[in-house]
C-alpha cells in the first residue's frame, strides 16, 4: 500500500489507464499516481496497432518507444479489389506497456475496485484508498445505458511457421474468406520471416463469441496458405461495441462526477472500435491539464463521431450479412490520404463527402433509412 496519500488513482491498467500514467511521469513528475488493476500485468494480453498518421508529431514519444515492429506500409484484399499503402504501421505489445508503467515509478495495486469516488476506492479488500483525485479508465464489460451497438468480434493467434510465411508488410485486411456471418475479414502481422499473429474478425449483430470456431477458422486460413504451423505461441480475443447510435447523456449522466478516460468514456472511433489515437490524445490532454474536465472532453469526441456512427449505422443495417464487405472495398478505393484521417479520426467535410458520393454498394432505401435514424 502506498506510504503516502497519493495525487491520482488510475482505475483500470489498460492502454488507456498505462498511457496516461505515461504521461502524467513525463509532464508532471512531482505527482504521486497509483493504478489499480486486477489482471497480472499492465495492458494485458493485447497487442495494439496504429498507422503513424494516426498520432500527432508532438505526441509519439509516448507511443514509438513502445512499438516492437514496424513495417513502411500495408496492404488490403477484397474479392474485387486488392491494394498496398505506404503509410508506416506499428504494433505495441502489452508487456512493452507493462514494462514501460513499472519503470515509470507508477504504483501499481493489484486489486480490483468495487467503488469508486472523485476522491476515493474502496478495493475488493475492503481497503479504502484516499486521492486527490480519482479516473477511471477501465474497460466496458457491457453495453451501457445510451449506446446502440453492433459487434466486432476477434481471436488471435501467433504462428510458428519454420518454413517460413512469405509475407513482408501487414495484411490489414484479408476479406477473400467466407462472409455468410457478416463482414469478416483476416488479419496478418509478419514479426519475423517465421512468425506472423493471425487474427479472424468479424462485425456481427451480437456480442456472443465462440473462440473455438475462430480458432478453427485461423487453422484453416493457415493450411489455405500453405503454412505448416509448429507452434502457437500467443493467443487473445476480444469483443468491441461498433457504435450505431445512442444518446450520450444517457450514456455519461452529467449527475456522475467521477471523472473517466479511454473506452469508459466512449473514447474510440464507432465503426473500428479503434482505441489507441484516443487513448494518446486524452493522455496528453489529461497530463497538460490534471483537472481536465472529462466528460466535456468526451461529450465533444461523440459529436465529432456522428458521422463514423452514420457510417457504421450504413454498414450494419443497409446491407445484409453477405454484402456488408462491399462497404469496406469501396472505402479501400479512396485516396490514401483520407483513409489515413479517418482511421485517425480527423476526417475532413471534404473527406465526408467523398466517401457518400456516387451510389452505395448497398441498398439506397435502406442506407437512406439509416442516415435518418443515426444520432
Amino acid at each position: 500500500m502506498p506510504a503516502k496519500r497519493p495525487d491520482l488513482i488510475i482505475l483500470g491498467g489498460g492502454l488507456a489507464g498505462g498511457l496516461t500514467a505515461l504521461a502524467l511521469r513525463r509532464a508532471r513528475p512531482d505527482l504521486a499516481l497509483i493504478i489499480v488493476e486486477p489482471g497480472e500485468r499492465i495492458g494485458g494480453n493485447h497487442l495494439w496497432s496504429y498507422f503513424a498518421s494516426d498520432i500527432h508529431e508532438a505526441d509519439r514519444w509516448l507511443v514509438d518507444p513502445l512499438a516492437a515492429h514496424r513495417w513502411p506500409g500495408y496492404r488490403v484484399r477484397f474479392p474485387a479489389h486488392e491494394r498496398r499503402i505506404a503509410e508506416p504501421y506499428r504494433t505495441i505489445e502489452s508487456e512493452a506497456l507493462d514494462a514501460a508503467v513499472r519503470a515509470s515509478g507508477t504504483t501499481v495495486i493489484r486489486a480490483r475496485a468495487t467503488n469508486a469516488t472523485p476522491t476515493e476506492v474502496t478495493l475488493d479488500d475492503g481497503k479504502v484508498l484516499a486521492a486527490g483525485a480519482v479516473l477511471d479508465t477501465r474497460g466496458l464489460t457491457q453495453v451501457p445505458a445510451g449506446l446502440s451497438c453492433s459487434w466486432q468480434k476477434f481471436v488471435g493467434q501467433l504462428l510458428d511457421v519454420p518454413a517460413g510465411h512469405g509475407l513482408a508488410k501487414p495484411l490489414v485486411m484479408d476479406a477473400r474468406v467466407n462472409q455468410a456471418d457478416g463482414y469478416r475479414f483476416v488479419y496478418c502481422l509478419p514479426f519475423s520471416p517465421t512468425r506472423v499473429f493471425v487474427e479472424d474478425t468479424y462485425y456481427a449483430d451480437t456480442p456472443d463469441l465462440h473462440q473455438a470456431e475462430l480458432t478453427a477458422r485461423i487453422a484453416a486460413y493457415a493450411s489455405a496458405q500453405g503454412w505448416a504451423v509448429a507452434a502457437i505461441s500467443r493467443t487473445e480475443s476480444g469483443v468491441l461495441p461498433v457504435v450505431t447510435g445512442g444518446d450520450f447523456d444517457l450514456f455519461w449522466p452529467a449527475a456522475d462526477i467521477l471523472a473517466r478516460g479511454g473506452v469508459r468514456a466512449g473514447l474510440f472511433h464507432p465503426l473500428t472500435s479503434y482505441s489507441l489515437p484516443d487513448a494518446v490524445r486524452f493522455a496528453a490532454a489529461f497530463a497538460a491539464d490534471p483537472a481536465l474536465d472529462t466528460r466535456s472532453y468526451a461529450k465533444a469526441h461523440w459529436r465529432r463521431g456522428r458521422f463514423d456512427r452514420l457510417l457504421a449505422t450504413m454498414l450494419m443495417e443497409a446491407a445484409d450479412p453477405p454484402q456488408r464487405y462491399r462497404v469496406l472495398e469501396r472505402f479501400y478505393r479512396l485516396p490514401a490520404p483520407l483513409i489515413a484521417r479517418f482511421y485517425a479520426g480527423r476526417s475532413t467535410f471534404f473527406d465526408r463527402a467523398r466517401i457518400l458520393a456516387g451510389r452505395p454498394p448497398v441498398s439506397l432505401a435502406r442506407a437512406v433509412r439509416a442516415i435518418r435514424g443515426t444520432k
